[in-house]
């Protein structure tokens, strides 16, 4: 969402919501009035709440046409709406720090099984996108688009949970190189965790 806004030139108020065992501020009567979900994040605009990030980067693409952050085709419009899909739906719902949480505390796994359920879910989402890129005829500056798009900036969030745990893309080199590329624009840098108020390192 922060990517989304700043790429659209955007201004808003930063709030911190902290998820960690020990502050579990998602689960206050207050943000689960803002989040029934207990989620993060939420945009909350003209006194209505919006959540979950593909719904709020569609609100905003709404809200602010340009500059657009989906291509211009419409196949290839749904080809990078499919592209964060599979980071947003189908890797970080299994790889968030519920989950992860949920696996360490209620089944017993060890950091080691935790770990490796990460690796491998993560993997499985990684290594599709990584053909998805390789199998790409047209040749843009970006994966879909001449600038990034929706698939640029779920591929930061995912590189930068994966970090968080370990990882690294450099087994999948056309996304470590598209999200390196990404990483050099001021947007990127501007909602990249470290630049937060709230940044703690290894979080």
């Amino acid at each position: 969402m922060r990517i989304a806004l700043s790429l659209k030139e955007l201004g808003y108020e930063y709030v911190s919501v902290n998820l960690r065992p020990g502050a579990a501020e998602h689960l206050t009567p207050e943000q689960v009035a803002r989040n029934p979900q207990r989620l993060i994040p939420a945009l909350e605009h003209d006194g209505q709440i919006i959540a979950q990030s593909i719904a709020i980067i569609d609100y905003l693409e709404e809200l602010k046409p340009a500059p657009s952050l989906y291509p211009e085709d419409p196949v290839t419009r749904a080809q990078a709406k499919a592209f964060a899909l599979v980071i947003t739906s189908e890797a970080h719902p299994l790889n968030n720090l519920r989950v992860l949480l949920y696996l360490g505390r209620e089944l017993k796994l060890s950091d080691e099984q935790r770990d490796a359920w990460f690796r491998h879910w993560a993997d499985q989402a990684m290594s599709g996108l990584e053909k998805t890129l390789e199998a790409r005829d047209e040749k843009t500056q970006f994966a879909f688009a001449d600038y990034p798009t929706v698939a640029e900036i779920c591929l930061a969030a995912q590189a930068t949970r994966m970090s968080q745990a370990g990882m690294t893309l450099d087994a999948y080199p056309r996304l470590k190189a598209l999200n390196e590329k990404c990483a050099a624009l001021p947007a990127f840098q501007k909602a990249a965790p470290e630049a937060q108020p709230d940044y703690v390192a290894g979080m």
